[in-house]
């Protein structure tokens, strides 16, 4: 394997849900000016007593998408309505409550426990169905082979294959019963004959599935998928988009914690690895996840890799340009995925630094949600337009301060690392200029196709050249 080989992934994460989510409109709730129409209280002021259908259209006719309103239409018994207002249209629809349940729209389906997150759920729903249309189309016609090339397997083939062949060695687990139910026949049937070998007629067909998996063909385990609600941002392991919503976006498999969205689980294999603290780790985890989880201001990968190579890589030519070993950083990887800070990154155990700056780049790249945030993005460009220094310090301090704590804290500590690595450029060969080169597709979200960087390195550039002045 090449020096490069490992560096050389592309992109793992899919941002186009995630950045179609945040453009969606959000709920504005239409207030009632009438004291004296009394409702029920888990609606406020948003609530208009009786309005028949007509009224309403008229009340929300000229607001903005996102507007809404609970009203009871006349005749009502036992429900409300609740009168939202997207893409240029009124939409009317029955809603229920239970106090032992929150809000919803009918039985088994999604609960809320404000009519606002219903509202946020609702239009964020129906943006992507409006602006998303191709990339969910893409989902739909996904197949089992996809989950080679998954960001679960992307990230975790090594440990998988280990953890599959310890799993394997004292006797067959038994098969777990999926709580969603899997419609590929081939998969049912292996799971309720269990797995048989080659002297009992074990088909061909069966074996070229199991090999195509690359892990251990004798292994094979059901996932528990539940539906889920998750916190902060959170992809799919399977397709790699972004799990859109704000509640039950998804589901999560109880014993290995394997994250889909509903129809993507459906393909997922019988290879769940329960063994969620040895298998799950840092790499690829949301940033503001991250650092809540760890109650922390900078993740310790960060920290630790910035410190060794501040003691042992400031003066190295050529540091963060030139690449460590590819399994060299793999091993790293997983030891820190797996150790977590107790993890040994020093010189004797690391006596190449250059793997040490590679881990770092890594994490870096593997960020769903990349360092300098899509939505803060082009802030950071358009302060490169101000004419003097001075003015783009000033535009710059202000593009910074939209981005969320986590990465805020996070980039300044990097480029402030960056900075004291570049002061040193007649020795290590790397000034600001060739670190933005270096560090540009890792900090920024590029498109893979896009080759010229050179108006987002001179903005990284002056980050890291005017660091202490933007960072006050």
């Amino acid at each position: 394997m090449s020096k490069d080989a490992f560096l050389a992934i592309p992109n793992v994460w899919k941002p186009e849900l995630y950045k179609i989510q945040l453009d969606a409109p959000t709920p504005k709730p239409v207030l009632c000016e009438d004291d004296d129409i009394m409702g029920p209280t888990r609606y406020g002021k948003e609530y208009h007593g009786t309005m028949d259908h007509k009224d309403c259209e008229q009340r929300l006719k000229d607001k903005p998408d996102g507007s809404y309103l609970v009203r009871r239409s006349p005749g009502a018994d036992n429900y409300y309505t609740l009168s939202l207002r997207f893409a240029q249209a009124t939409k009317h629809f029955k809603i229920f409550y239970c106090p032992e349940k929150g809000h919803f729209l009918r039985e088994n389906f999604k609960k809320y426990e404000t009519i606002q997150e219903m509202v946020a759920d609702g239009l964020v729903d129906f943006y992507m169905r409006l602006h998303a249309a191709p990339i969910l189309k893409e989902m739909m016609s996904q197949t089992k082979k996809c989950y080679e090339q998954s960001p679960y397997m992307t990230l975790h083939r090594r440990k998988l294959r280990s953890l599959c062949s310890e799993l394997c060695k004292p006797s067959k687990l038994p098969v777990v019963q999926d709580s969603v139910e899997t419609t590929d026949p081939e998969i049912a049937d292996s799971c309720d004959s269990g797995v048989a070998d080659n002297s009992n007629g074990e088909s061909k067909e069966t074996n070229e599935k199991s090999e195509s998996y690359n892990d251990n063909p004798a292994y094979e385990k059901q996932h528990t998928f539940k539906t889920h609600t998750f916190k902060g941002l959170n992809w799919c392991e399977f397709c790699a988009n972004f799990l859109w919503g704000f509640t039950s976006q998804g589901v999560k498999c109880d014993d290995c914690g394997f994250m889909a969205h509903f129809k993507c689980s459906e393909l997922v294999p019988a290879k769940c690895v329960p063994d969620l603290k040895r298998l799950r780790g840092i790499f690829g985890v949301d940033l503001t996840t991250l650092v809540t989880a760890h109650k922390c201001r900078i993740p310790f990968i960060v920290k630790k890799c910035v410190e060794e190579v501040e003691s042992h890589g400031m003066l190295q030519e050529g540091i963060y340009r030139i690449s460590g070993f590819a399994d060299e950083i793999e091993a790293l990887k997983m030891t820190l995925d797996k150790d977590g800070e107790k993890a040994d990154v020093s010189a004797q155990v690391y006596s190449n630094i250059n793997v040490i700056a590679g881990v770092l780049k890594l994490y870096l790249r593997l960020l769903p949600v990349p360092l300098i945030t899509f939505q803060s993005f082009p802030l950071f460009m358009e302060s490169m337009r101000e004419k003097s220094i001075g003015e783009q310090v000033i535009a710059l301090r202000n593009a910074v301060k939209a981005l969320p704590p986590a990465h805020l804290h996070c980039l300044k500590y990097i480029l402030e690392h960056l900075n004291r690595i570049a002061s040193h450029h007649a020795i290590n060969k790397m000034n600001e200029h060739n670190l933005a080169t270096v560090f540009a597709p890792t900090l920024i979200a590029t498109p893979q196709h896009m080759t010229d960087l050179s108006q987002e390195i001179s903005m990284l550039a002056a980050l890291i050249g005017h660091c202490h002045a933007i960072f006050l």
